[in-house]
């Protein structure tokens, strides 16, 4: 008996564990129910769903949100979404419900529906941007019309068994939970209004929920030694090389071939690492008071397309950047008194998509950092990144034994620059 609790104790401790992420450690999606009035046999509700995650967007084909109705609820109406399935509604007469489930399942509406069905933050594909990269687009909402409900704050009965996906699983949601009803301004920004009752429901991310491997890599090179560290083999795990294709396949030629898939199943390019997307971090130039990196991220999808992406870097020195040239670039403090981590992103209309993979399946800029005399160095690998996230996720690292290492001498020596260019054309390619 004593055994069985503990193993339930240390299974609800590393749930918690994996949901905390100690770069953004207050991020979450919180999906918000205010009922704004109540009706003959229910009530409308505004159901807003806020991205509270720092660098963790929702990507294409967007969110999915479910719950179980506590009674016999049935959603008479929706506007700004809908439910994937209306369900056996056949005891209606009459008006026909949007939805009869038990358990619905509701999706955003797409750009450009008619202008009745939509609504205020709505409409977008369930594309939802990071709140460190577009506070104004990291929100969508929707209203619904419950019916077979009740009709009082104390005959409302919550939701539960909430779930999110975001387009895939890794969302843990919490219970929902009564709060003060949130408050409204008047478009003369003279009079407060109030909705009749609100609760929330908070989701959290785990990135071992979402899948048992990477799905990214990092690689490095230095102007200081030849060696370029690849990303390690079987970095986002193998389980797919028998399905890969290699960059000069005629299939690549066929029409279709990047057309993402129902199942969101990639087509990678044949590599050692097997990764969606690799980011190479390369230490390219030393100067008295400053030096430069070069980021370049690839990606070998041939399915997949990443709108709004994010580079998340923890490094010492990047408490004193002086100039991305090609990102947009935010500093991240989790922590007030530690500023060692930065987000990149793409500049909006330039950059900020990155393409599938092919010839134009990469981005890239250079960084400029201000050098502490007391602590920088090129020693032991500390001119390299110690995370690296895109989209949200943890990139595996090389081990650090084969980090491009400082010549014996002491000294920076120069390297062939022909020979250094020649082998990072190689390995960028291969």
């Amino acid at each position: 008996m004593r055994s069985f609790i503990s193993t339930c104790i240390f299974l609800v401790l590393c749930s918690f564990s994996a949901a905390f992420d100690p770069l953004d450690p207050t991020g979450n999606i919180t999906v918000k129910w205010d009922i704004m009035s109540w009706t003959a046999d229910g009530y409308v509700a505004t159901v807003t769903m806020n991205n509270f995650q720092m660098y963790r967007h929702i990507q294409t084909p967007g969110w999915t949100l479910g719950w179980t109705w506590a009674k016999k609820e049935v959603i008479w109406s929706m506007v700004g979404a809908q439910t994937t399935e209306q369900g056996d509604c056949s005891k209606f007469k009459a008006n026909i419900p949007h939805c009869c489930k038990k358990t619905p399942t509701v999706v955003d509406m797409l750009p450009g529906v008619p202008y009745n069905q939509q609504f205020s933050n709505c409409c977008k594909g369930g594309v939802v941007a990071a709140w460190g990269q577009d506070p104004s687009a990291s929100v969508s909402a929707f209203q619904v019309s419950v019916g077979m409900a009740g009709t009082s704050n104390k005959t409302v009965k919550l939701p539960k068994n909430f779930t999110l996906l975001g387009p895939g699983p890794g969302y843990t949601c919490g219970p929902a939970k009564v709060v003060p009803p949130t408050t409204f301004l008047t478009p003369d920004r003279r009079r407060k209004t109030q909705a009749l009752m609100t609760w929330n429901v908070t989701c959290t991310y785990s990135q071992f929920l979402a899948s048992k491997h990477p799905s990214c890599c990092v690689s490095f090179s230095s102007f200081y030694n030849e060696t370029i560290t690849p990303c390690p083999t079987c970095a986002c795990g193998c389980e797919n090389k028998n399905k890969c294709v290699k960059s000069d396949s005629k299939l690549l030629s066929v029409v279709g071939v990047n057309t993402p898939k129902k199942d969101n199943s990639a087509l990678l390019q044949c590599t050692r690492h097997m990764c969606p997307v690799r980011v190479h971090w390369h230490v390219k130039q030393n100067y008295k008071d400053y030096w430069r990196a070069k980021v370049a991220i690839t990606n070998f999808n041939y399915r997949m397309n990443y709108t709004q992406w994010t580079l998340v870097v923890q490094h010492p020195n990047l408490n004193n950047v002086t100039q991305v040239f090609s990102f947009d670039y935010k500093p991240l403090v989790p922590y007030e008194s530690i500023n060692d981590t930065g987000m990149f992103y793409g500049m909006k209309y330039f950059n900020d998509l990155l393409m599938e993979a092919g010839p134009t399946g990469n981005v890239q800029s250079e960084v400029l950092l201000q050098k502490d005399q007391n602590t920088f160095t090129f020693k032991q690998g500390w001119a390299f990144p110690r995370k690296v996230y895109f989209n949200g996720e943890e990139c595996m690292l090389p081990p650090p034994e084969s980090y491009p290492f400082l010549p014996n001498s002491g000294r920076v020596t120069r390297v062939g620059a022909l020979t250094l260019l020649v082998s990072l054309i190689m390995f960028l390619l291969f």
